[in-house]
């Protein structure tokens, strides 16, 4: 499946991918914000949220990261995460890194393009965007529930950027005991952060095609999101 504003890259491992990209309306120029999908694909959701942000003045590009075992374009429903398991499994962090160079490359070319850029993910890309945020010199890290993200937390150290974190409270896939093993290493090397737990909220609350959709929820992370993009990346 192909979809509208489409730009092809090429990472440093010579691979090629789509990103779905969204620009504001409104003059230049503006920050950059790297958005990272769920497990799901690039699907509408995700590039709702791409056109959000771009509606609130950010240049968005959201990268196919699964493009190494995926044909273009892949779209998964969220029924059916045995779907997703074999690309899922099959990303590394030095394949997402590349990615995600090339997606802050794009972004730094574009002529309306800030040097401010930032990160943002859900579920699986709410780890990745951690990731992001340990190898580029990004100004705002944003993740959402993301699973998998105590994986990574060796990479705190490399943090360039304040990071906020949304978990919630009623998720059966990410243990309160997981969630401290990535609060603790971000506090232990020192890097700011900001952490919320909402208490009422299940995985994917954010995401108004899951049935845990939470609006309340999303709402309120979303205004908290907003603030902390306008705060780090103006």
């Amino acid at each position: 499946m192909s979809y509208p504003n489409a730009v092809s890259l090429t990472a440093s491992d010579a691979t090629r991918f789509n990103a779905y990209t969204a620009f504001p309306t409104s003059e230049g120029p503006h920050p950059g914000i790297i958005l990272l999908q769920e497990a799901f694909g690039v699907n509408g959701h995700i590039r709702s949220v791409a056109d959000r942000l771009a509606q609130a003045g950010y240049v968005v590009i959201a990268p196919e990261v699964f493009h190494r075992t995926a044909a273009p374009g892949l779209e998964i429903p969220y029924s059916d995460f045995a779907s997703a398991m074999p690309h899922y499994n099959a990303i590394t962090p030095e394949g997402v890194t590349a990615d995600v160079q090339a997606c802050y490359d794009w972004l730094q070319a574009q002529g309306n393009v800030t040097d401010m850029v930032g990160s943002i993910g859900f579920c699986l890309g709410g780890r990745l965007s951690f990731l992001a945020n340990a190898a580029l010199p990004l100004a705002a890290g944003v993740s959402y529930y993301g699973g998998g993200t105590h994986l990574l937390k060796d990479r705190a150290a490399d943090l360039h950027a304040p990071h906020l974190f949304f978990w919630g409270g009623l998720d059966q896939h990410i243990s309160k005991e997981k969630i401290a093993e990535v609060v603790e290493a971000v506090e232990a090397a020192g890097k700011p952060y900001i952490n919320t737990v909402i208490s009422y909220a299940d995985h994917g609350f954010h995401c108004d095609e899951r049935p845990s959709y939470h609006p309340a929820a999303a709402a309120e992370a979303w205004a908290l999101t907003l603030a902390f993009f306008e705060q780090k990346l103006r």
